[in-house]
């Protein structure tokens, strides 16, 4: 659980991923595709992924829903969290008081 709250304060959007999942492509492209350059980590391809995968699992995400996406420090969910707060018009916003994106 520390390594990951080191790892999700380094950034200002981290985003845990699996390098085959189509759902944590969309999720990397919409992010990249508003102007953020987040840190990803591919759990299946980097040295303790699993590890990693099962301290997520313990924080509340759900281990078959990839990616699990934090912003600003905070666990904001997966690809349908983060969709609903690009619907809504909430991600902009949420991105830009995280630091990750300026207007």
């Amino acid at each position: 659980m520390d390594k990951i709250s080191k790892m999700v304060s380094e950034k200002p959007v981290v985003i845990f991923s699996r390098s085959t999942c189509c759902m944590c492509h969309s999720i990397k492209s919409l992010i990249c595709d508003l102007g953020v350059h987040p840190s990803v980590y591919e759990l299946d391809k980097i040295p303790r992924g699993r590890e990693i995968e099962q301290a997520l699992a313990m924080l509340g995400c759900n281990p078959t829903t990839m990616p699990a996406v934090f912003i600003g420090g905070d666990l904001v969910g997966g690809a349908n969290e983060v969709m609903n707060l690009h619907l809504s018009r909430s991600l902009k916003p949420m991105l830009i008081r995280a630091g990750a994106l300026w207007l």
